[in-house]
């Protein structure tokens, strides 16, 4: 299967206002304070002091961002990453449920940015300065979430009036471009199922002691069903990894590894063989 049929790309761009200033008349006066050149350092204030929705909006995108980051693979410098096909149905809705909530956050905290800025003018004391201050929609603008899916180009789409020598050369030179990111996409599985696997058997190899949580075995489940997906080339021994992994586990729960030494010790001995097997 082409990759061109089997992935499509998505670009997330989320935008957060930042509520940050320089403020240079501070900054002249510690410069000068302390005998230090004017360029020596630079006030910066937090326009929202004192308040939580801006941070709660930030943190919010902040998630959304790792969620596509775990759901698609690095594709371009410009920030368009590999989504596999398989996932497109699941991922657009949940991303469209994401931008909903999104904006509904947006939309609440300006109806209170009044509020928020008269709870900063509190906390900043003489430092508080109104013109600092964008207006409820300037502020507005500068949030944003937007989503852009488009297929993956084969060399072959050149749509260019040149001489065939030179057709040739830009397919050729697309083409080995093209072979470079699918190399480095395809390397992040790789990576983030070495290093899901040296921390179990890290965690597996410490004593009785040791907290156990749900997500030991959760994020290994979800580990096993998103390589499913993005194997997008379907490497054999990817996918032989993935069957090693999900086997380790069958059938066992947080409290087997809570009560039972030995479990703990079959599935370090299992997970080792994996790191060893094969060529990270």
């Amino acid at each position: 299967m082409s990759i061109t049929s089997s992935a499509m790309l998505v670009e997330m761009n989320i935008s957060v206002w930042t509520a940050q200033t320089t403020d240079k008349t501070v900054s002249a006066k510690v410069a000068a304070d302390n005998n230090a050149a004017a360029d020596a350092g630079l006030y910066k204030k937090n326009l929202m002091a004192g308040t939580t929705g801006r941070k709660a909006i930030a943190d919010y995108a902040a998630g959304c961002r790792n969620w596509h980051n775990a759901r698609t693979l690095p594709w371009s410098d410009r920030g368009a990453r590999l989504l596999p096909t398989s996932l497109f149905f699941d991922y657009k809705g949940e991303a469209n449920l994401r931008r909903d909530q999104f904006n509904q956050m947006v939309e609440r905290f300006i109806d209170n940015y009044p509020a928020h800025v008269a709870a900063a003018q509190a906390r900043a004391g003489a430092l508080f300065n109104p013109a600092d201050y964008p207006s409820a929609d300037e502020v507005y603008k500068k949030f944003g979430f937007r989503l852009v899916f488009s297929p993956v180009p084969e060399a072959g789409d050149f749509r260019v009036d040149l001489p065939n020598k030179e057709l040739q050369e830009m397919q050729a030179s697309y083409q080995a471009a093209f072979d470079d990111r699918l190399a480095d996409a395809m390397r992040e599985p790789w990576a983030k199922m070495h290093d899901m696997l040296t921390k179990m058997s890290e965690k597996l190899a410490l004593t009785e002691k040791t907290r156990w949580y749900d997500s030991f075995v959760g994020n290994a489940q979800e580990m096993c069903q998103m390589l499913t997906h993005l194997n997008v080339t379907n490497d054999p021994k990817l996918e032989r990894a993935r069957r090693d992994l999900e086997e380790a586990m069958f059938g066992l729960d947080i409290d087997d590894f809570k009560e039972d030494e030995l479990i703990r010790s079959q599935v370090k001995g299992k997970l080792d063989v994996i790191l060893k097997q094969y060529e990270w």
